[in-house]
């Protein structure tokens, strides 16, 4: 058996009792930027990486130099090994959070008001919200609203009118629901005599 071959069996026996291996960096990368909540300007703007670098670093197709990496790590806060290495025995994190009946934060707007859910607990995946619905007309946006990620929206009372940039308007009832990708241009107004309401989970990428 070769010096080389005694090396590697080595560590492979040392990673595994120590409990951690190796991660994908690419991958690695996209889940902790994504469980803080950035986006990739987000991410440029804290680690001072151009956003084309951190896309190709995270779908493989750039390897870091150690000063990147210096920088991503920077970014993150965390130690350069955190952002190669990962426990194989994961603790649940045990993160809670309790919005009461109507006492969620308020955030009006022109054609919405918001009522911003559990926002108490920072760098959620999802950003969960209730909205009334006060536009009448497309006319009251001006254009359409487009930002980064996905959203699900489910209508709790009233009938909305959805508009996208792709697709005919259509009609939502109570109960009824959608998925789709914000970065597409989207609109929504009420069309029934009370302003109707929705329940909205933003999940930005």
């Amino acid at each position: 058996m070769t010096k080389s071959t005694n090396t590697s069996l080595f560590e492979t026996n040392k990673r595994q009792e120590s409990g951690v291996k190796p991660l994908n960096l690419g991958a690695k990368l996209r889940q902790m930027r994504q469980q803080k909540g950035w986006t990739l300007d987000e991410m440029s703007a804290r680690s001072g990486l151009a956003k084309s670098t951190l896309s190709k670093i995270e779908n493989e197709k750039l390897s870091p130099s150690f000063e990147v990496i210096q920088k991503l790590t920077t970014g993150l806060d965390i130690d350069v090994p955190q952002l190669f290495v990962e426990s194989d025995h994961h603790e649940a994190g045990g993160r809670r959070s309790i919005t009461l009946a109507s006492e969620g934060k308020p955030h009006p707007t022109p054609t919405y008001e918001h009522e911003l859910l559990n926002t108490d607990l920072t760098n959620k995946r999802m950003v969960p919200f209730k909205t009334t619905v006060k536009a009448r007309s497309f006319d009251e946006y001006g254009d359409w609203v487009r930002h980064a990620g996905e959203e699900f929206l489910y209508v709790l009372s009233g009938t909305l009118l959805f508009y996208s940039e792709y697709y005919e308007p259509v009609t939502l009832h109570a109960g009824d629901s959608i998925y789709y990708d914000c970065g597409m241009g989207h609109a929504l107004i009420t069309v029934s005599d009370e302003d109707a309401q929705a329940l909205w989970v933003c999940a930005p990428q």
